[in-house]
């Protein structure tokens, strides 16, 4: 069975369910006061389904409208020593790599602005980012270059804004119409001589591999792999000129320059790669549900034993992971995120701690939701005096 809607990468009627999942929360990063307010949330489906001809991956249930980016938003992953070393270098790289200094820089969907303010700092850029969830308040104050953000949505007017580095980091996943946007990015880097366009993705190439349900979420209405994203860029005049997989596969990057549009029927063609990925996609299904099923026997064993087992890391992974594996073994998660700490878990209502409260709540399991993590968290727990069996995703 395919699905009727065109492919919103390529446009071609060729997209093919492959995976569901029911009444999840329509927003992960949500800051919810009350466990009544956070498991009364809103919930919407999960429909993926895989283009045969790209490789884009899509939600073909998303509903934009049952999203929100606002002041309540907290995505940060600034407050993580390894995170910090990871967005350290990647700045520093971009700049060094492609002579980032001095120049005009444009980011789409900034955040916090943590990344606009390395890119500033470590090449001296004149920064402008665009957010509805910046809180000024917050603001990280570079040393050298500027950044001024605008608490509101890129739209395609500001395409005729111009810049030499246009950055769209951990953003593109979020939209369900993904080329208008990758359109508007190319129209601001051909305002310049030799402008560069960056994109930052999760790299689903990984999650249909390691079958990671942790990151299918609602607001991740698009999934790219390398031949998707290359192809999308081809689509709207833009030529990838490094294509890499960061942060241990978690994350794909993309850095490409302004090229002629392409002709009618044209097309970015890796047969060999784009059938391999279709394979996975295929197959996905049957080998989450054996994945499913290891994590539920797991976490059932545990709930026997009375063993007491928390979460560690509020955001999107634990928000699919609890709305996935129902389970009483979880009473708390913990976040090192202080913003987060007094808040609740979207659809199940566990309250998010710090992790000084570990010492009285004395977990004998810390289950770890991104093993990148690991070695800072037993840290964490070691300077609390605590040595609970460590168990990453």
């Amino acid at each position: 069975m395919t699905v009727s809607a065109p492919c919103a990468v390529c446009g071609a009627f060729d997209m093919a369910p492959f995976f569901e999942a029911r009444a999840v929360p329509t927003n992960s990063c949500i800051l919810l006061p009350t466990p009544d307010s956070a498991r009364a949330y809103p919930r919407g489906d999960l429909s993926l389904s895989c283009c045969g001809d790209c490789g884009f991956i899509a939600n073909v249930a998303f509903d934009p409208s049952r999203t929100e980016y606002s002041g309540r938003y907290e995505e940060t992953q600034a407050f993580s020593a390894t995170f910090n070393r990871f967005h350290e270098s990647l700045a520093l790289d971009l700049v060094e790599r492609f002579g980032v200094h001095e120049r005009d820089v444009i980011e789409i969907g900034c955040g916090k602005g943590e990344f606009l303010a390395l890119l500033a700092e470590t090449g001296a850029n004149r920064c402008v980012g665009f957010d509805p969830s910046f809180d000024p308040a917050r603001a990280v104050r570079p040393s050298r270059g500027s950044v001024e953000v605008e608490t509101r949505f890129f739209t395609a007017a500001d395409g005729a804004m111009e810049a030499d580095f246009v950055v769209c980091k951990m953003t593109l996943e979020h939209i369900h119409e993904p080329r208008p946007l990758m359109a508007a990015m190319r129209r601001v880097a051909a305002n310049r001589p030799d402008a560069l366009v960056f994109v930052q993705v999760p790299d689903v190439t990984r999650i249909l591999e390691d079958c990671a349900f942790e990151d299918l979420y609602y607001e991740h209405c698009a999934y790219f792999a390398p031949v998707s994203l290359a192809r999308l860029a081809h689509e709207v005049g833009l030529r990838p000129i490094a294509l890499e997989s960061v942060y241990g596969g978690q994350y794909l990057t993309m850095v490409a320059d302004v090229a002629p549009l392409p002709e009618e029927g044209a097309r970015y063609d890796s047969a060999a790669e784009l059938d391999r990925h279709l394979e996975a996609v295929e197959s996905f299904a049957t080998r989450c549900a054996a994945r499913l099923d290891e994590w539920q026997s797991r976490l059932d064993q545990w709930s026997l034993a009375g063993r007491r087992v928390v979460l560690w890391g509020s955001g999107s992974k634990a928000v699919s992971f609890l709305s996935t594996l129902r389970t009483p073994a979880v009473a708390h998660v913990v976040d090192i995120n202080p913003h987060r700490h007094g808040h609740f878990m979207p659809g199940t209502g566990q309250p998010i701690v710090a992790p000084a409260a570990l010492v009285d709540l004395r977990p004998d399991v810390v289950v770890v939701l991104n093993r990148l993590y690991v070695d800072e968290i037993s840290d964490d727990l070691g300077r609390l005096g605590l040595a609970p069996e460590l168990v990453a995703l």
